[in-house]
């Protein structure tokens, strides 16, 4: 059975879809949960309270998702191929999904106001967690970025979790070699170059290397996501994202496309 807190986000998410957020009043969203408006102000502290835990529970829900999917068992660029596809469906779907996506907040659902510094702290934890604002889109950027790159490196570390022969963003086998390079033995010979050795020999320039190309396909396949929200193309986004996170780069990356922010690196 959901809590008081639950059926009143529920109440409001359901208003939403008929009514923009300034035709909207408490009376009638508390009346939709079956509690009384005084537990909707105990909970949220008001209707611009309420307005920030809308963008949190959406946010948390969309980040639940995507961790879902990065944790199938499935190919690297399979994995971020189905969370830029589930991005793009979500945000259609959820308006004020697509607004934290994209930063395109209308009269529909404004941007939700600060918490002013003169405002008592609320008594409820998970307001106080909402009244903290949730990430901007470059935050949720980062938070997806990390999270997937996570979810791969954890597939480096434990090869037997993925097919090496699909969808490596690195292109590599899970020793981390290139499979060509064999002497007439059968030998290894990547073994006797340092640019192509285990990833545990490896130097500390070349590990860089390896972490900000995952960091920066992470981030690119995203981004398709976001920029194939906002104007979509003919083609549907999944190949273009297979096509990022597998095709060659001709230069090697020094960083991701963009840097983590404060705020992103403390959740």
């Amino acid at each position: 059975m959901p809590t008081a807190r639950e059926a009143l986000l529920r109440s409001a998410l359901a208003a939403l879809t008929e009514l923009p957020w300034s035709a909207i009043r408490m009376v009638d969203v508390a009346a939709g949960a079956g509690v009384s408006r005084q537990t909707l102000y105990n909970e949220f502290g008001g209707k611009d309270g309420l307005a920030r835990a809308l963008t949190r529970h959406e946010t948390d829900r969309y980040l639940r998702g995507v961790e879902r999917l990065l944790g199938e068992r499935a190919a690297a660029a399979d994995r971020l191929v189905a969370v830029a596809e589930w991005t793009v469906g979500e945000a259609r779907a959820r308006p004020l999904l697509r607004a934290l996506l994209t930063g395109c907040w209308g009269e529909w659902f404004p941007a939700p106001p600060a918490v002013r510094e003169t405002t008592a702290a609320p008594a409820v934890p998970a307001q106080r967690r909402a009244d903290a604002g949730p990430p901007g889109t470059a935050d949720l950027v980062a938070l997806v970025r990390d999270r997937s790159a996570a979810a791969l490196r954890q597939d480096q570390r434990n090869p037997g979790r993925r097919d090496p022969g699909r969808g490596d963003p690195g292109g590599r086998d899970p020793g981390g070699r290139d499979p060509g390079r064999r002497d007439s033995g059968g030998r290894d010979q990547s073994r006797g170059d340092p640019g192509r050795r285990d990833p545990d020999q490896r130097g500390h320039g070349q590990r860089a290397y390896d972490r900000d190309e995952l960091l920066y396909r992470c981030e690119l396949a995203v981004r398709l996501a976001l920029a194939h929200l906002i104007a979509p193309g003919a083609e549907s986004v999944g190949p273009l994202v297979r096509t990022a996170v597998t095709a060659p780069l001709r230069v090697p990356p020094r960083a991701p496309l963009s840097a983590p922010s404060p705020r992103a690196g403390a959740r």
